[in-house]
């Protein structure tokens, strides 16, 4: 939403950028289909707010696992595309003067988005700072179970318990709750081989490497719930949300600290392209002397 203007100030304050990486998907009768973008686009702001980095429009359409297919309201997004598209978003910000990106991923796609970092990495060969950063994975110990310690009933799997109590922390407004319903979650093993969302369990087989240990969506849960969500509350996240906030703040301020403003990794130990090369694209496609990244090549 800024302007041309307000960019450049921003570079010479504050270059970091929060990439919300979402998707548009079934979430069940209670919660909105944007519910992932929504997620990782209010926490980005929240910590912008905080440290005065940038928050980038969202990646409101994401990639999709086999077994969300089918679902009405979930758009599958190919991973040939989803790639191409992040590996252009990484350039356009790169261009731009944001050369230290955080994507921040709200959606069951974590295996996908380190892809697409690494073949912009391979492509252009430019110095910067870009991260893929799953905002489950940064507190794994606050989804315990009551059992285990924790806040919750139930182990977070898709619109349950947790994920609606973390919706309900960050936008109530959104949600409705008169309308959440639950559902009984089942896979063909007995419990203990497959993980389930964000690989919190440590179990042997990640919840995306496998297809056939358990349900397609559309057939075992047409509600659009794997879960309990009626036992959602706000409360149940607000320790987490907290913890979350607090890591992407150290995160945020442990690259500034290590590359203030305009600063990035030192080039020779980040590319093998020609140095005039690259200090040309540094220096941005409008400064004398200066090209645009896509003079290296095409985000194809």
């Amino acid at each position: 939403n800024m302007t041309w203007g307000e960019v450049e100030k921003r570079l010479k304050e504050n270059d970091i950028i929060i990439v919300p990486v979402g998707s548009t998907e079934a979430h069940g009768p209670h919660a909105p289909l944007g519910e992932d973008t929504f997620l990782v686009t209010r926490m980005a702001e929240l910590v912008a707010l905080k440290v005065g980095c940038t928050v980038a429009q969202p990646i409101w359409y994401g990639s999709h696992p086999y077994h969300h297919m089918g679902m009405p309201g979930t758009i599958v997004v190919p991973e040939e595309i989803f790639l191409g598209q992040l590996r252009a978003v990484i350039a356009g910000l790169w261009d731009m003067g944001f050369r230290k990106q955080i994507l921040l991923n709200g959606h069951g796609q974590e295996y996908v988005i380190p892809t697409a970092i690494h073949q912009f990495a391979k492509r252009y060969q430019v110095p910067g700072i870009f991260v893929n950063l799953n905002w489950y994975h940064a507190i794994p110990e606050h989804f315990k179970t009551k059992e285990e310690g924790g806040s919750y009933e139930t182990h977070f799997i898709h619109s349950d318990e947790v994920e609606t109590s973390w919706c309900l922390a960050l936008f109530p407004e959104l949600m409705d709750m008169e309308a959440a319903v639950d559902t009984k979650p089942r896979g063909y093993l007995p419990e203990g081989h497959v993980d389930k969302a964000g690989n919190l369990l440590q179990r042997t087989i990640a919840w995306y490497g496998h297809v056939g240990l358990g349900p397609i969506e559309v057939a075992a849960y047409p509600e659009g719930v794997v879960g309990q969500a009626t036992l959602g509350e706000a409360a149940k996240a607000q320790k987490g949300l907290e913890a979350l906030l607090d890591y992407v703040v150290r995160l945020h301020d442990d690259i500034r600290a290590a590359f203030p403003p305009g600063k990035l990794p030192p080039m020779e130990e980040m590319t093998q392209r020609p140095k005039e090369e690259i200090e040309a694209v540094i220096k941005g496609p409008l400064a004398e002397g200066g090209r645009s990244i896509y003079t290296l090549g095409y985000p194809t």
